[in-house]
């Protein structure tokens, strides 16, 4: 019980610390790290970054699906993101300010940092 309300807490200080949205102020700097990491610049169809996470097996994504669930859940930010199989595609983008925010930042990195836990996928 105690570790519940300790991880209610946590979620509600986290929502209450990005109660805001802030656009990027320097995007070029901020996709161009991004796209060292296999993210993918949607300009000029869309001020939004995407990525393809590839994953050994349908329950490897699905765990990392759920990581990411949590974690989206905590922050009040979601991404859009499709599962086929053992890939995930995932398009970051905040509509309330019509386009890439903090919060996308923070859940790229979110991302990729859960991501690094799993083996690459093998090639076949």
């Amino acid at each position: 019980m105690a570790h519940q309300l300790a991880r209610f807490a946590r979620a509600a200080s986290l929502r209450s610390s990005l109660s805001t949205y802030a656009k990027v102020p320097d995007r070029e700097t901020t996709v161009a790290a991004l796209r060292l990491r296999g993210w993918k610049d949607q300009a000029p169809k869309r001020d939004a970054v995407a990525k393809r996470f590839e994953f050994a097996s349908f329950n490897e994504a699905f765990g990392w699906m759920s990581r990411v669930a949590l974690q989206a859940e905590a922050a009040d930010h979601h991404p859009e993101w499709t599962n086929l199989y053992s890939i995930v595609e995932v398009t970051l983008t905040t509509h309330a300010v019509d386009g890439l925010s903090d919060r996308d930042i923070q859940m790229a990195d979110f991302m990729d940092h859960a991501a690094a836990r799993f083996a690459p996928k093998p090639f076949k």
